[in-house]
């Protein structure tokens, strides 16, 4: 097959991707559901009404970047032994755009306050090297950090996303779901929830992320979203980019492997790993699993294939991150300061 037909091949099925990968992932039965329906009803909507991203996205193979790397480091960012103090309370680098994250240096297990603002905050402690990890949510505006009393405000750089509109889409067309159905949806969430709640306390990738796969075409960017008869639908928390079955898929950074299953509703099967600090990564309807739960993986680990399990209407990697309950953009990891040293 010509490169023209295959990539026509890929783009044709993009649309449905985007619902079927929006319902993956995700803990709440009722928004699976509900992107599983929108799968459904796109299968009947005019392709050209459905907003596509074409980007080709080439990168160095993962398989030649040496493996156990230490821990994130910077000039700006020493890391601190036991009594040495920063020479600011608290100070961040990172990729600081909707959906981005930030790692922050400050004492050796400071108690850190993250705050969206004046009034929506918590608390956390840093590592026993003072490090912190912030992630920022698809539609995040400001935010800030504190330590000591001193404070580091985050300018996040919005974004523009993908919206696209479809009408007319009769009910008929919005699937049900049959008690068997919705059973295994629970019996799904149920095993999510688990690689969700795990918790590394260290960082285990160093300098963002390298992609997941050596080449592909991006079918569907991270913050899409549908109309459908003119009422909005979940956004599209994943990065869809299609590639033939049996593809390797890298780990594009280091974590421990905390979910391998092959039997999953939505996601058919998937790869969940804990890259520390509450950062996971998932990898949806894969073909095969190369790794399996309580794995220690390195940054280009072959870990599955690209496949097209689960609700999916033709071979892609879903590509998803969230830090604890907030969904990043994992591409944007890609583009962290010093990755190309």
């Amino acid at each position: 097959m010509g490169a023209g037909l295959l990539r026509a091949g890929l783009l044709s099925a993009a649309a449905l991707m985007l619902a079927a990968c929006q319902a993956g992932a995700q803990t709440d039965i009722e928004a699976g559901i509900e992107a599983g329906a929108q799968a459904d009803g796109q299968a009947q909507a005019d392709a050209s009404n459905i907003a596509i991203s074409e980007t080709a996205i080439p990168r160095i193979k993962p398989i030649n970047k040496p493996a156990n790397k230490p821990a994130i480091k910077s000039a700006q960012l020493p890391v601190l032994g036991a009594g040495e103090k920063p020479q600011s309370a608290i100070f961040c680098e990172g990729v600081f755009e909707q959906g981005g994250a930030a790692l922050c240096q400050t004492t050796p297990n400071a108690k850190v306050k993250i705050a969206r603002s004046e009034k929506d905050f918590y608390f956390e402690n840093a590592d026993d090297q003072g490090r912190i990890l912030i992630g920022f949510d698809r539609d995040e505006t400001s935010g800030f950090v504190e330590a000591y009393g001193a404070r580091f405000g985050f300018e996040i750089k919005p974004r523009e996303y993908n919206i696209s509109r479809i009408d007319g889409l009769p009910p008929s067309q919005v699937s049900t779901y049959s008690e068997a159905q919705l059973q295994k949806i629970r019996e799904s969430s149920a095993k999510k929830k688990v690689g969700f709640d795990s918790r590394e306390d260290a960082i285990l990738f160093d300098r963002g992320f390298s992609y997941p796969i050596d080449d592909f075409v991006k079918t569907s960017p991270f913050g899409a979203q549908r109309i459908l008869n003119g009422e909005p639908k979940s956004p599209h928390y994943g990065v869809d980019i299609a590639a033939p079955t049996g593809t390797p898929i890298y780990a594009p950074g280091g974590g421990k492997v905390v979910l391998s299953d092959d039997d999953l509703y939505f996601e058919g099967a998937m790869v969940m790993i804990d890259h520390g600090q509450g950062l996971t990564s998932m990898y949806l309807h894969v073909s095969e699993i190369f790794v399996e739960d309580g794995q220690i993986v390195s940054e280009g680990d072959k870990i599955a294939a690209v496949g097209s399990t689960g609700r999916s209407t033709g071979p892609h990697l879903c590509w998803r991150l969230k830090w604890r309950n907030r969904n990043l953009d994992p591409e944007l990891l890609t583009r962290w300061p010093g990755r190309d040293l």
